[in-house]
């Protein structure tokens, strides 16, 4: 039989022991598909073996970290199942974060080894005593044994600490059991009954934990798991044709991201195959869902709550028509074995339609912090509630009310904490990093959404003498803060606003003006018809004017969302079928447009040639030739 039947000690088991059963029971059955590469659960259970006797011939074991900082590969999964076999948690890294972060998160989490391709520039492996090449180790790795190791670890072990946005600058690592994970899928599985014939993506970064849920929520009831390359999650076409492409079956998206994938369906509309669409990872605005919703009744859209330290998922809602007519995202009922609390400043519970702050108590609460104590202790505190000594609850700093059907609306953060595209940000990690820069005296960071549904970080600064140079904050910027974090406008003023009390006012703070910054180069104006066509193209996407041929779409706050935005654009206007990496290998007016005229100049060629040599046929044969162009 295919499917994973959890057995009856289930919470007694770890994820790879689960994954290592489906293998038994399914070997030949496809688990992981990239591009052209297929790996069936035998295979992927193999290499993951392999590395995992390797990593333990390192000294890697129960309570050990490794870090990871891979591509989206085959090879991310074998070294995800592969450390976890080994008996240790894994730290998950993006290759395309700054070097300050990732050498942060490098000293912080004191991992036992480091898993990457090959040596890269911005990669501090130096912070490691180890570090596993697999480009030039993988022949030794291949020598270990293919058998499934002996298990070390215990359902009690962390599995994996992924870090989030911390308000004191520095990010917090949340340290996730198996047993918290393993719970997860138990919980959620009656209401899903994911099996093998399910396929999905793994769409997100392994950084997020989102993709947990898709990796484990394939992997462990026998399904294929689609990995989506970065540049394809960026591209929203591109998945779109891989959603039709492969039927996938269950498909994760933020609401941001989903926006996306929904103005493609409006235009495109290939056969699907999905059976749900699950929402997670920032807030859902139900009205925009309303042309899917009708047009795709058989696909179920559901809504789930979750945040990192209560892993991954929360509440479960299956939306309906109603939702449609909702301002604001209900989140639905807990997950059988969680329990929610909406509790005022003294903790006690608010009566129904007051608001409150949402409080989660049961197994899915992460073990904490790593090498925090001070903030698990203030954010894992004891729940009153339980009966149980020891019980905890987490503040999740999100605030709500309950429905009078008993479930929860989500309202917002009690606190500085956003979501942008699904990462959660603290504003002040952003606000503190960017005060350490020279050019800077003081910062606050704002998310505006001046544009409804496209919600932005601008940020305020005063100069630390006279006046700053927005080129130098933007480098800096670029230097400490992923991409995601990074403000899409610098505003500079005299001085921050107050209230009369003395607080910092920030309904004074000004909307950006929309103006070009000036940046190190300077502007220089379009000299050809195809550049002012793409400046203004240009101008649309990032609400900036003027912007000059040599400005550079990521300095001026464009992102992979708003990137994807810009090539489809240029491709409607210019006809030339501009890919979403054009944009990143070519991100200045003037680069793109040499890519565009030099496929004007081969169509020219082609079709000079096409004349050429129709000129050279008789009579006779350009007649034959016509005749076989008309349709029979």
């Amino acid at each position: 039989m295919n499917k994973l039947n959890l057995p009856n000690n289930w919470s007694n088991l770890c994820l790879h022991q689960l994954f290592e059963k489906q293998s038994e029971s399914s070997p030949g059955c496809v688990a992981l598909v990239h591009g052209g590469i297929e790996l069936t659960y035998d295979e992927l259970n193999r290499r993951a073996n392999r590395l995992a006797h390797y990593l333990r011939s390192c000294g890697v074991g129960p309570e050990a970290r490794v870090a990871i900082c891979l591509e989206r590969s085959p090879d991310l999964i074998v070294a995800i199942i592969g450390t976890l076999k080994a008996g240790a948690g894994y730290v998950p890294l993006e290759t395309r974060w700054p070097e300050e972060r990732l050498g942060f998160l490098l000293a912080d989490s004191r991992p036992s080894v480091l898993i990457t391709e090959k040596p890269f520039e911005g990669l501090p492996s130096h912070l490691c005593d180890r570090v596993i090449y697999l480009a030039q180790d993988r022949a030794v790795i291949d020598q270990f044994g293919e058998s499934n190791p002996p298990q070390v670890a215990t359902p009690d072990n962390i599995a994996y600490a992924i870090y989030t946005s911390g308000s004191t600058g520095k990010p917090k690592g949340v340290t996730v059991t198996h047993r918290n994970l393993v719970r997860l899928f138990a919980a959620a599985q009656p209401s899903f009954n994911f099996g093998p014939n399910d396929v999905w993506t793994m769409f997100h970064s392994p950084a997020f934990d989102f993709s947990v849920w898709e990796l484990w929520g394939s992997l462990l009831f026998g399904g294929r798991l689609i990995l989506v390359s970065y540049t394809d999650s960026r591209a929203t076409d591109n998945f779109y044709q891989l959603l039709s492409a492969q039927r996938v079956t269950i498909l994760n998206q933020t609401p941001t991201a989903f926006r996306e994938l929904q103005a493609v369906d409006d235009a495109r509309r290939l056969p699907l195959a999905l059976r749900c669409v699950i929402f997670g990872g920032e807030a859902l605005n139900p009205p925009m869902l309303a042309p899917w919703f009708y047009r795709h009744r058989e696909i179920k859209l559901i809504n789930m709550y979750g945040i990192t330290e209560v892993t991954v998922h929360a509440t479960y809602r299956l939306l309906d028509s109603e939702d449609l007519q909702r301002q604001r995202s209900v989140i639905g009922t807990s997950l059988p074995d969680l329990r929610l609390y909406l509790l005022d400043e003294q903790l006690r519970p608010v009566v129904e339609s007051d608001e409150g702050e949402l409080y989660v108590a049961g197994p899915g609460l992460a073990r904490g912090y790593l090498n925090r104590p001070g903030w698990t202790a203030a954010q894992f505190v004891a729940d009153p509630f339980s009966g149980q000594p020891g019980s905890r609850m987490y503040r999740t700093g999100d605030r709500g009310r309950w429905t009078s059907e008993s479930e929860l609306e989500f309202i917002g953060r009690a606190d500085n904490q956003i979501k942008i595209r699904g990462h959660r940000i603290e504003l002040g990690e952003i606000e503190n990093l960017l005060q350490q820069c020279p050019e800077v005296r003081d910062v606050v960071v704002v998310a505006r959404e001046d544009t409804p549904q496209e919600k932005v970080l601008v940020a305020y600064l005063t100069a630390a003498s006279g006046s700053f140079d927005e080129a130098e904050v933007r480098a800096y910027a670029g230097r400490v803060l992923p991409e995601y974090m990074r403000p899409v406008s610098y505003v500079p003023l005299a001085s921050l606003p107050v209230t009369p009390n003395g607080k910092l006012n920030r309904e004074a703070l000004p909307a950006p003006a929309g103006l070009r910054p000036e940046l190190t180069q300077g502007y220089v104006a379009p000299r050809t018809v195809l550049e002012e066509t793409l400046c203004g193209i240009w101008s649309r996407v990032l609400r900036m004017s003027p912007v000059g041929v040599e400005d550079d779409f990521f300095e001026f706050g464009g992102h992979s969302l708003l990137a994807t935005q810009l090539a489809s654009q240029v491709r409607e206007v210019t006809g030339v079928p501009i890919e979403l990496r054009h944009i990143f290998e070519a991100s200045t007016v003037t680069a793109l447009s040499e890519i565009i005229e030099d496929e004007y100049r081969q169509r020219e060629a082609s079709d000079n040639a096409l004349v050429d040599e129709i000129e050279r046929l008789s009579p006779e044969e350009v007649q034959l030739l016509l005749s076989k162009q008309e349709p029979s």
